[in-house]
């Protein structure tokens, strides 16, 4: 087992991105040292950051990580290795292969902007033999609410929250182009509905399709959600509307 240590240097390979800058806005609160790395990822001064590092976040996408895991993994001298990805049963497999130090996977259960009252949590993943400690402590001291999940019991969750949120709506959304004049009986609550999804299909659309295609669980979860279509066809709604208010238990 690694050792949990103290972290005072850090550095973020993709770090003027959005979701960079809020990371290094709230550890240079705390006082930490943060070293922001983008493009070209080489250069004296970029090997100098790499090797004084406790800790290095990869803030990049998931299809960039091997390329930046090359560039990167040469000059750690034993720093935390993360990242910040949506998926991670193949971000944590990709790091392991790279890094034979210790692996910690994060995802940031929000984005750049948290809405007010949004509990912050991030999912944490360690690898093989590696402490989460130190990254657990320095989450909260960021004012996030970390919590641990295995790679695959993240990615099984994020199959639905993210996947499935993703593949029906463009599914919902595409199927209504059929009827002519169908924008003239949108109600209100249908209006909540689009303009949740304008964002998803009009700025974020790769990064949900990239999300979704690299979760080995996605096929299996609309699988599952297809028989619960079925139930919706057979007529069944009072049981589907039984079974979806779980969510709201707490609140009887």
């Amino acid at each position: 087992m690694t050792e949990a240590r103290t972290i005072e240097r850090i550095a973020i390979v993709g770090g003027h991105g959005a979701m960079g800058r809020l990371f290094a806005s709230r550890l240079e609160s705390l006082g930490k040292t943060v070293s922001l790395l983008g493009r070209p990822l080489e250069g004296q001064s970029f090997e100098n950051v790499l090797v004084r590092a406790d800790l290095v976040i990869l803030s990049v996408p998931a299809t960039a990580l091997n390329e930046t895991l090359d560039k990167v993994v040469p000059f750690l001298r034993g720093a935390i290795l993360s990242d910040v990805t949506s998926v991670k049963v193949v971000p944590m497999t990709t790091m392991l292969r790279h890094y034979e130090g210790p692996v910690v996977g994060t995802h940031p259960l929000f984005g750049p902007i948290i809405p007010e009252g949004f509990v912050p949590r991030v999912a944490v993943t360690p690898g093989m033999g590696a402490d989460p400690t130190s990254v657990t402590e320095l989450l909260r001291q960021m004012g996030f609410e970390p919590f641990l999940a295995s790679a695959k019991e993240h990615d099984r969750a994020m199959a639905y929250v993210q996947g499935l949120n993703f593949t029906t709506t463009v599914a919902h959304l595409a199927a209504m182009r059929q009827v002519n004049g169908i924008e003239r009986y949108v109600t209100p609550s249908f209006r909540r509905r689009l303009e949740s999804a304008k964002k998803m299909l009009t700025e974020d659309q790769e990064l949900f399709e990239t999300i979704s295609e690299a979760n080995p669980f996605l096929q299996e979860t609309l699988r599952q959600f297809t028989g619960f279509l079925n139930i919706a066809a057979g007529g069944d709604l009072e049981l589907l509307s039984d079974r979806a208010r779980w969510w709201w238990q707490d609140e009887t």
